[in-house]
């Protein structure tokens, strides 16, 4: 895919070509500034370190309201083949992160775990028809497919459905809207809705939510003039999970501060990383495989400095021929939390990725 992607229910930003790469938010934020590019498009790496995947476009088309596709082609048969870690061994390594986490001497008070399914297509899939089936079966969400050749990756593509806004930026104002804590949806109804009002009052998901919440409070104060953002979470739904979610806006001091560099401030944020922030990426990069861009952030920002990125979560990594991908999901883990339960709401979230795509997970 050579090109960029972002459909939210709000507007679709499409773009093809590459006039010029960069691996790195400072070198496209230097070339917004400095008028050499009017639009930069792409995503951030999961590791702030690692390579980024950024452009400016040679063409970009920006339309209002959501992305309807004109056609729906059939998939081919998708199966997933490996997993990383191993169901078991996903609950060994949060086991032993509850028991870290729960030791008061040490600083570290959560940590996402996450893990990953490997699956084979028949046929090659197209990342454009993969974005069609998940915007019909997550129109609420925000559907992204990104070009990953900036970041050394050449013809693999990052795709997704992520329900979370990291920042938006219009103007001098700002809107986010974080997740953290999660439980999986039930089938039937009246059981549900109790999920549901369980985890609003489950004080182990409110810990976890205000973690992310203190944090980006933190982080936005310095350059807010104004933050508003509510006492208590709120319930979020997809069709695979209930969400606790945070809706926040902000008035910024210097109308220099632009969307790219409010993402680079937020990210990656509690909700998939940890608290403190530097302690829990070393503690994921010691215990985990490399995520790549998973967790990672997809947006834009023009050279007006208005823009909007989205947290890289409910994503997969295609390959460049289209024949293999590698789909992720993970959790907080806080001391209170159950490994098994942990496991259940990666499954749980993992299906709306392969879920589009009509592959079943293995139990």
């Amino acid at each position: 895919m050579d090109g960029f992607l972002l459909a939210t229910p709000d507007g679709v930003v499409r773009t093809t070509g590459t006039r010029t790469a960069f691996d790195s938010a400072r070198a496209a934020d230097t070339a917004l500034r400095s008028g050499d590019a009017e639009l930069i498009v792409g995503a951030l790496a999961f590791d702030p370190r690692r390579p980024a995947a950024l452009v400016a476009p040679e063409q970009a088309e920006h339309t209002a309201g959501p992305w309807r596709p004109a056609a729906l082609p059939e998939l081919p048969d998708v199966r997933v083949v490996s997993e990383m870690p191993s169901a078991a061994e996903h609950i060994a390594r949060v086991t032993k992160l509850v028991e870290r986490l729960g030791d008061p001497k040490q600083p570290l008070r959560k940590v996402v775990a996450a893990r990953s399914l490997f699956a084979e297509a028949d046929a090659p899939l197209e990342p454009e028809v993969i974005a069609a089936h998940l915007v019909t079966r997550h129109p609420r969400a925000g559907v992204f497919a990104v070009d990953l050749t900036a970041a050394g990756r050449p013809g693999d593509t990052l795709l997704g459905a992520t329900p979370e806004v990291l920042v938006a930026r219009h103007g001098e104002r700002i809107t986010l809207r974080p997740l953290a804590g999660t439980v999986p949806r039930l089938s039937d109804p009246e059981a549900d809705a109790a999920q549901a009002r369980e985890l609003l009052a489950s004080s182990k998901n409110r810990d976890e939510h205000a973690f992310v919440i203190d944090w980006i409070r933190e982080r936005l104060t310095p350059v807010c003039s104004e933050l508003a953002i509510p006492d208590g979470p709120e319930l979020l739904s997809t069709p695979e999970v209930w969400h606790l979610a945070t809706p926040i806006t902000g008035v910024l001091r210097d109308p220099a501060v632009t969307a790219l560099d409010l993402a680079v401030l937020l990210h990656p944020t509690p909700a998939v990383c940890g608290t403190p922030t530097a302690l829990a990426l070393d503690a994921i990069l010691e215990l985990e495989e490399d995520r790549g861009f998973y967790g990672g952030a997809v947006g834009w920002c023009d050279h007006r400095g208005d823009g909007e990125w989205v947290v890289a979560i409910r994503c997969a990594e295609l390959s460049a021929d289209g024949r293999s991908l590698r789909a992720f999901g993970g959790g907080g883990i806080v001391a209170a939390s159950d490994p098994r339960a942990e496991l259940d709401e990666t499954t749980a979230k993992l299906r709306t990725f392969l879920g589009g795509l009509h592959c079943s997970l293995p139990r």
